[in-house]
């Protein structure tokens, strides 16, 4: 069993035991910093979704793969600065970094000059850590309301990254509570050491790159 059917059987698995219904879980392979040659591999056993971090890197590396294969996904989880915006359009189907209104407003932009928008998730810093980015809880309502009535945005979900000294579980069951108060249906949230409590908290995309390629190259 190759490590990408081990993880699609594990978030299977974690589907029955925590009553989800099965294949609501979608499965994000987080090819940042890895290859063609090597995510080809992985294309080839039927993983559709895939995660970089850096907009100019997926460039690189996906725009002639991706005009061979519509049926490819391709996620930015990483920040995402205001001039790269244009660049974002052209590659990726899904943006999980949003986490301001000027991003917001020149996405905005953007999407009334192309006449389509990528699904978006909001991101929160659901720890209120000062270095890491993303709308503070207490401020998130305000910012979805702005997001979609003001700038018309395709808001679908939330995005959280739990601090690396807490336990998931609470950060989890917070971001599922937010998106429920605010009528949205996808949660990206769980990663290699993490994804089976994040499906227990009703995750629709689970992020996971060691457990698929093995660890990062330094």
């Amino acid at each position: 069993m190759s490590s990408l059917e081990k993880v699609k059987k594990e978030i299977e698995d974690a589907e029955i035991v925590f009553g989800k219904k099965q294949g609501v879980t979608k499965l994000i392979a987080v090819s940042k910093t890895k290859p063609m040659d090597q995510i080809k591999k992985v294309i080839d056993k039927g993983q559709v979704h895939f995660g970089e971090n850096r907009v100019q890197e997926a460039l690189s590396k996906w725009e002639l793969v991706k005009g061979n294969r519509r049926d490819l996904k391709i996620h930015l989880l990483g920040p995402l600065q205001t001039n790269k915006v244009k660049k974002v359009f052209s590659i990726f189907d899904y943006i999980h970094s949003l986490d301001r209104l000027s991003l917001a407003e020149k996405l905005s932009r953007e999407t009334q000059e192309r006449g389509y928008c990528p699904k978006i998730f909001v991101q929160v810093n659901t720890g209120k850590e000062e270095q890491k980015s993303g709308i503070f809880p207490e401020n998130l309502n305000k910012f979805i309301n702005s997001s979609r009535k003001t700038y018309d945005l395709d808001v679908i979900g939330l995005m959280c990254i739990p601090p690396l000294n807490e336990k998931s579980e609470q950060h989890f069951s917070l971001l599922r509570d937010l998106a429920n108060d605010n009528g949205l249906k996808e949660l990206s949230m769980g990663m290699s050491a993490d994804y089976k409590i994040a499906i227990k908290y009703d995750s629709t995309f689970i992020r996971v790159g060691t457990a698929i390629f093995g660890e990062r190259e330094k």
